[in-house]
Parts: C-alpha cells; sequence; structure tokens
C-alpha cells in the first residue's frame, strides 16, 4: 500500500506540509487509502491551514492546479500568513509533539490500546502513530 510521505517530511522548513499534499493528491487519483478520507481538511491538515491561514478548498485548487510542494507553500504565504523561521519552528514543534504530556495523552493511549499497542512505550504522539501505522517505525 502506498502512503503519504512522512509527516517530518519539510518544504520551507515547515513539517507536515508535504504529507498533506501528498494526500490531496493521491485523493485526487483516488490512490488515497479510504482511512484517510475522513480526516481531509480536519485533524492536522486543519491545523496546518490554520496556520497558514489560507482554506483547504484553495490549498487544493492549488494542487489540482499542479502547483508543486514550493508553489503552493509560496501560494500559502502569499495570500494567508507569511509565517517567519520562529513562528515555523514554533508550528513544528507543536505538530511534532502534539500527544506527548498535553490533553491528547488520553486519546493516545486510548488509540493505542485498540490496537493492541499499548507495551509500545516508543509511540507517544501522533506523528508515532502514523509512523507506525505506515510501517516506518
Amino acid at each position: 500500500m502506498a502512503y503519504p510521505r512522512n509527516p517530518y517530511d519539510e518544504e520551507g522548513g515547515m513539517n507536515y506540509f508535504p504529507r498533506m499534499l501528498d494526500k490531496i493528491r493521491m485523493n485526487l487519483k483516488d490512490e488515497l487509502p479510504e482511512d484517510y478520507h475522513g480526516n481531509l481538511g480536519s485533524g492536522f491538515d486543519g491545523r496546518c491551514c490554520d496556520f497558514l491561514q489560507v482554506s483547504y478548498d484553495d490549498v487544493v485548487k492549488q494542487v489540482e492546479a499542479g502547483g508543486s510542494d514550493a508553489d503552493v507553500l509560496a501560494w500559502c504565504f502569499e495570500n494567508g500568513r507569511n509565517a517567519s523561521e520562529n513562528d515555523i519552528l514554533l508550528f513544528n514543534s507543536f505538530m511534532s509533539k502534539r500527544g506527548w504530556r498535553d490533553e491528547s495523552s488520553e486519546f493516545i493511549a486510548e488509540i493505542k490500546e485498540r490496537a493492541s499497542i499499548s507495551d509500545r512505550n516508543d509511540i507517544q504522539t501522533f506523528y508515532d502513530l502514523i509512523q507506525a501505522d505506515e510501517e516506518r517505525m
């Protein structure tokens, strides 16, 4: 099975963004696994778009028009938030640590319990869950 890119992959220093674009491209080609459809435009996609102050639908339009990752990010910076290096550092830190010692920690534990991986102490964040689910860990 093909998966979207790793959430740690970066474009313009910003993590998760390439993964969101991969999911859009895969969905446009009907290649995105069904499990991913429910979170398109919400979850981390929504957080990414909120951070950039652009709508998910407008990002989809940029991808449909054939924009590369760099082109779409440049469009986001021009039409939404032109994030500084420090803004991006804070975004990356927040996204990559989500679920670790925060209000989502219990949810991470529930997901691990349902997946029968409660013993996996290496899984502490949502990025870790993605990595494990997509067999990257």
